[in-house]
């Protein structure tokens, strides 16, 4: 399906995208708050995972996929992706005229929300955690943060292990020795679904930000009304690698629902060669 047909097939689609699968459980969130939208989903699992590569590469990468999904007429582009929300905005946004929303901020004020001690964790790739995006904002709220990078937990949800014993364990290695925190953010989109894991680890007397339910509350509040009576909304995925693998993949971590679009990822970089040399991070 090309943008031309988006454009007859489609109603002010809303984009999101992610290196891989992980902000599907955005498009979840979005899908619960925003029934009746149409969406189009770009994993560029070519590439993935963007949480081991330098800032600056992924900000461009964040900028050819914006064009790709501002071309094929997106309302808005939703950074599902901790690791391209630290390194591409707020520059991004500001070179488009398109709406764009990352993960960090939603989270961020999420915890502040919650927070009873001022005292705040946050986990998260090694890009994410590296870029102290997450840390920055939350001490310029004046909390004390305590952040943890935990590489590994993304290969336990893809694995389809996020309920095993390995997974307790492996966050008995990451959480155990923590500063004493009472809110706790979920900074990748994979996380959610070691939820429950996390907070028997953690101990119920600390709070979790779910990060792709923070950013679809935000992002439900930043549009307009959905019609009334309207249908279920269409989704049109485009994947850079393989779309079977990433079908699979969907599939061990919650569901994929609608059309798997191949898309050559040389388009996106001759995109992303467009971009503004702006300062990632």
């Amino acid at each position: 399906m090309d943008r031309n047909a988006l454009r007859y097939a489609l109603k002010r689609p809303i984009g999101i995208f992610d290196s891989g699968v992980g902000g599907l459980t955005v498009l979840k969130a979005l899908r619960r708050k925003l029934p009746h939208r149409d969406f189009i989903y770009l994993g560029d699992t070519a590439r993935v995972p963007y949480g081991r590569k330098p800032a600056a590469m992924v900000a461009e990468f964040a900028y050819g996929i914006t064009e790709f999904l501002r071309q094929a007429d997106v309302e808005g582009v939703v950074i599902a992706c901790n690791t391209a929300s630290a390194a591409a905005l707020p520059e991004l946004a500001r070179h488009v005229s398109i709406p764009v929303w990352g993960v960090i901020e939603p989270g961020v004020e999420a915890a502040a929300r919650m927070t009873r001690s001022g005292k705040v964790g946050v986990i998260g790739t090694k890009g994410t955690i590296g870029s102290g995006a997450y840390q920055r904002r939350l001490e310029q709220l004046g909390l004390t943060v305590w952040a943890r990078a935990c590489p590994m937990l993304v290969h336990v949800v893809e694995e389809g292990l996020a309920s095993s014993p390995e997974s307790e364990l492996l966050l008995h290695h990451y959480l155990d020795g923590r500063a004493e925190i009472d809110t706790l953010i979920l900074g990748c989109t994979h996380y959610p679904l070691l939820h429950d894991a996390i907070q028997r680890v953690a101990g119920d007397s600390v709070a979790l930000v779910d990060s792709a339910e923070a950013l679809a509350q935000a992002v439900n509040g930043s549009m307009d009304p959905e019609p009334a009576g309207g249908g279920a909304g269409r989704i049109v995925h485009f994947v850079t690698g393989d779309p079977a693998a990433f079908a699979h993949t969907a599939e061990v971590i919650g569901e994929v629902a609608g059309e798997v679009v191949p898309l050559p990822v040389t388009e996106l970089i001759r995109l992303q060669a467009r971009a503004p040399r702006f300062a990632a991070g």
